[in-house]
Protein backbone atom coordinates (compact mmCIF):
# COMPACT_ATOMS: atom_id res chain seq x y z
CA UNK A 1 0.00 0.00 0.00
CA UNK A 2 1.44 3.18 -0.83
CA UNK A 3 1.63 6.30 1.29
CA UNK A 4 -0.68 8.21 -0.29
CA UNK A 5 -3.17 5.44 -0.46
CA UNK A 6 -3.48 5.72 3.67
CA UNK A 7 -4.31 9.46 3.10
CA UNK A 8 -8.51 8.56 3.30
CA UNK A 9 -8.12 6.01 6.05
CA UNK A 10 -5.88 8.00 7.96
CA UNK A 11 -8.67 11.29 7.23
CA UNK A 12 -11.83 9.23 7.89
CA UNK A 13 -10.31 7.77 10.99
CA UNK A 14 -9.11 10.59 12.26
CA UNK A 15 -12.70 12.69 11.94
CA UNK A 16 -14.39 9.59 13.32
CA UNK A 17 -12.65 9.82 16.92
CA UNK A 18 -13.08 13.63 16.89
CA UNK A 19 -17.49 12.96 16.30
CA UNK A 20 -16.65 10.29 19.20
CA UNK A 21 -15.05 12.45 21.35
CA UNK A 22 -17.53 15.22 20.99
CA UNK A 23 -20.47 12.62 21.76
CA UNK A 24 -18.48 11.28 24.64
CA UNK A 25 -16.59 14.06 26.60
CA UNK A 26 -20.04 15.03 28.35
CA UNK A 27 -21.48 13.40 31.16
CA UNK A 28 -24.96 11.84 30.33
CA UNK A 29 -27.85 14.89 30.92
CA UNK A 30 -30.14 14.75 33.65
CA UNK A 31 -32.97 14.03 31.81
CA UNK A 32 -35.68 10.80 31.04
CA UNK A 33 -34.84 8.01 28.72
CA UNK A 34 -36.44 8.36 25.79
CA UNK A 35 -37.25 5.66 23.15
CA UNK A 36 -34.22 4.34 21.49
CA UNK A 37 -31.63 6.48 23.88
CA UNK A 38 -28.91 4.80 26.48
CA UNK A 39 -28.90 7.71 28.93
CA UNK A 40 -30.94 8.95 31.61
CA UNK A 41 -33.65 8.06 33.96
CA UNK A 42 -37.00 6.02 34.00
CA UNK A 43 -38.89 5.27 36.93
CA UNK A 44 -42.69 2.80 37.35
CA UNK A 45 -44.76 2.63 39.70
CA UNK A 46 -45.09 -0.84 40.94
CA UNK A 47 -47.92 -0.67 43.65
CA UNK A 48 -49.36 3.33 44.90
CA UNK A 49 -46.87 3.53 47.44
CA UNK A 50 -43.49 2.28 45.65
CA UNK A 51 -41.29 2.70 42.76
CA UNK A 52 -38.38 1.67 40.23
CA UNK A 53 -35.87 3.97 39.89
CA UNK A 54 -33.12 4.23 37.26
CA UNK A 55 -30.29 6.11 35.96
CA UNK A 56 -28.01 5.53 33.37
CA UNK A 57 -25.26 7.65 32.62
CA UNK A 58 -22.49 7.30 29.29
CA UNK A 59 -19.14 6.71 29.98
CA UNK A 60 -18.06 10.23 30.87
CA UNK A 61 -20.56 10.16 33.66
CA UNK A 62 -18.71 9.14 36.81
CA UNK A 63 -20.13 6.54 39.49
CA UNK A 64 -21.33 9.19 42.27
CA UNK A 65 -22.77 11.37 39.74
CA UNK A 66 -25.01 8.84 38.82
CA UNK A 67 -25.67 7.75 41.75
CA UNK A 68 -26.85 11.43 43.08
CA UNK A 69 -29.05 11.76 39.37
CA UNK A 70 -30.88 8.36 41.02
CA UNK A 71 -30.98 9.88 44.46
CA UNK A 72 -32.60 12.93 43.02
CA UNK A 73 -35.17 11.45 40.53
CA UNK A 74 -36.26 9.19 43.71
CA UNK A 75 -37.01 12.82 45.63
CA UNK A 76 -39.06 14.16 42.54
CA UNK A 77 -41.04 10.72 41.98
CA UNK A 78 -41.94 10.86 45.53
CA UNK A 79 -42.92 14.84 45.55
CA UNK A 80 -44.56 14.13 42.63
CA UNK A 81 -46.79 11.23 44.20
CA UNK A 82 -47.96 13.50 47.05
CA UNK A 83 -45.59 11.99 49.53
CA UNK A 84 -43.10 14.10 51.33
CA UNK A 85 -40.30 11.28 52.18
CA UNK A 86 -38.95 7.94 50.84
CA UNK A 87 -36.55 5.21 51.56
CA UNK A 88 -34.75 2.58 49.85
CA UNK A 89 -35.76 -0.62 49.66
CA UNK A 90 -33.35 -1.49 47.46
CA UNK A 91 -30.54 -0.36 45.77
CA UNK A 92 -27.50 -0.96 43.75
CA UNK A 93 -24.83 0.66 41.04
CA UNK A 94 -23.87 -1.82 37.95
CA UNK A 95 -20.73 -1.12 35.77
CA UNK A 96 -20.72 -2.36 32.04
CA UNK A 97 -16.98 -1.69 31.04
CA UNK A 98 -16.35 -2.18 27.19
CA UNK A 99 -13.26 -2.61 25.05
CA UNK A 100 -12.00 -1.69 21.97
CA UNK A 101 -8.79 -1.44 20.18
CA UNK A 102 -7.58 1.41 17.95
CA UNK A 103 -5.03 0.63 15.57
CA UNK A 104 -4.10 0.67 11.76
CA UNK A 105 -6.70 -0.77 9.52
CA UNK A 106 -5.65 -2.72 6.56
CA UNK A 107 -7.53 -5.20 3.39
CA UNK A 108 -6.98 -8.79 4.35
CA UNK A 109 -8.68 -11.93 4.29
CA UNK A 110 -11.98 -13.04 5.67
CA UNK A 111 -15.28 -13.90 5.38
CA UNK A 112 -15.99 -11.78 2.56
CA UNK A 113 -14.94 -8.88 0.56
CA UNK A 114 -14.07 -5.45 2.07
CA UNK A 115 -13.33 -7.18 5.75
CA UNK A 116 -11.30 -5.54 7.93
CA UNK A 117 -8.91 -6.18 10.76
CA UNK A 118 -6.47 -4.72 12.53
CA UNK A 119 -2.88 -5.31 12.27
CA UNK A 120 -0.32 -5.82 14.75
CA UNK A 121 3.49 -4.94 13.99
CA UNK A 122 5.36 -7.84 14.47
CA UNK A 123 8.31 -7.71 16.17
CA UNK A 124 7.77 -4.83 18.74
CA UNK A 125 5.03 -7.23 21.43
CA UNK A 126 1.66 -9.33 20.67
CA UNK A 127 -0.40 -5.58 19.68
CA UNK A 128 2.42 -3.82 18.31
CA UNK A 129 3.21 -0.20 18.68
CA UNK A 130 0.09 0.89 16.67
CA UNK A 131 -2.63 -1.10 18.32
CA UNK A 132 -4.15 0.49 21.30
CA UNK A 133 -7.21 -1.09 23.88
CA UNK A 134 -8.92 1.75 25.30
CA UNK A 135 -11.72 0.71 28.16
CA UNK A 136 -14.85 2.65 28.62
CA UNK A 137 -16.87 1.94 31.64
CA UNK A 138 -20.88 3.10 32.09
CA UNK A 139 -22.60 2.78 34.99
CA UNK A 140 -26.18 2.30 35.59
CA UNK A 141 -28.14 3.03 39.20
CA UNK A 142 -31.44 1.42 39.97
CA UNK A 143 -33.71 1.24 42.96
CA UNK A 144 -37.22 0.18 44.31
CA UNK A 145 -38.51 2.72 47.13
CA UNK A 146 -40.90 3.29 49.07
CA UNK A 147 -43.01 6.62 49.37
CA UNK A 148 -44.03 7.92 53.20
CA UNK A 149 -45.76 10.82 54.53
CA UNK A 150 -47.44 11.35 57.90
CA UNK A 151 -47.12 8.73 60.44
CA UNK A 152 -45.05 6.57 58.72
CA UNK A 153 -42.21 8.60 58.82
CA UNK A 154 -41.87 9.27 62.18
CA UNK A 155 -41.64 5.44 62.31
CA UNK A 156 -38.62 4.71 59.62
CA UNK A 157 -35.43 6.04 60.94
CA UNK A 158 -34.03 5.35 56.99
CA UNK A 159 -36.54 7.98 55.84
CA UNK A 160 -35.17 10.44 53.76
CA UNK A 161 -36.71 14.40 53.29
CA UNK A 162 -37.45 14.18 49.31
CA UNK A 163 -37.50 17.91 49.69
CA UNK A 164 -33.42 17.98 51.43
CA UNK A 165 -32.83 16.15 48.26
CA UNK A 166 -33.75 18.66 46.34
CA UNK A 167 -32.36 21.39 48.31
CA UNK A 168 -28.70 19.54 48.16
CA UNK A 169 -28.27 17.52 45.43
CA UNK A 170 -28.65 19.12 42.03
CA UNK A 171 -27.81 17.79 38.17
CA UNK A 172 -24.63 18.65 36.15
CA UNK A 173 -25.28 22.16 34.59
CA UNK A 174 -24.95 21.25 30.75
CA UNK A 175 -21.57 23.16 29.08
CA UNK A 176 -22.13 26.43 28.06
CA UNK A 177 -21.68 26.30 23.73
CA UNK A 178 -18.43 27.99 23.07
CA UNK A 179 -19.26 31.11 20.55
CA UNK A 180 -18.40 29.94 16.90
Amino acid sequence: MQPTDRLPWIAAAGLALIALAGCAATPAPYAPRGPGQATGYTDRQLTPNRYRVTFTGNASTPREQVEDDLLLRAAEVTLAAGYTHFLFDSRDTQSKTRYSSIGEPFPGPGPGFGYWRFRPRWGYGAFGPDVDIVATTRYEAYAEIVLLKGADVAREPRAVDARAVIQHVTPPQPPANPPV
